[in-house]
């Protein structure tokens, strides 16, 4: 799929017409922040591997964030977040094996469906916390990192 990306230079594309379309929707700052976290979140329920995700979105998303003005820092700040608060119920974890192995320890009738139901609950409130944290830290216009500005300058 990745050679297929760059072959076909869709990436780009996508990316000068996402931005484009986000443009005429009038959709940045915080609704914008919001949708990308969810978004990397539902990836995340899919594909295990963080770094196959961030090769999946990066060619995609930074170019588009770049078009709108944010720094490629922010944009994989923004990714991080949608990808850790969905890790705890994700199928794909690979720690998911040990985790269930080690609540059987406590309860033996523990299955699948309710380790993911009892840890569905820490999801939603680090998707919460995070993104309340990464608003405040927009809002504030606090740098993500030495030279890693939210906005280009």
């Amino acid at each position: 799929m990745l050679a297929y990306f760059n072959w076909s230079n869709l990436g780009p594309i996508i990316a000068i017409k996402g931005a484009n379309l986000l443009e005429n929707l009038n959709i940045s700052g915080i609704p914008l922040i919001i949708g990308f976290i969810i978004l990397a979140g539902f990836v995340n329920i899919i594909i295990g591997s963080a770094s196959a995700k961030w090769a999946i979105l990066a060619p995609v998303f930074v170019p588009m964030f770049m078009i709108l003005g944010y720094d490629p820092a922010f944009t994989q700040m923004l990714y991080r977040i949608g990808d850790s608060f969905s890790n705890p119920i994700t199928p794909m974890l690979p720690y998911l094996p040990l985790l269930l192995a080690f609540a059987k320890r406590y309860d033996k009738n523990v299955g699948l469906g309710t380790l993911i139901s009892s840890l569905l609950p820490y999801s939603i409130v680090l998707f919460i916390t995070w993104t309340l944290f990464m608003i405040i830290w927009y809002l504030l216009g606090i740098p993500v990192g030495p030279n890693g500005p939210i906005h280009l300058p």
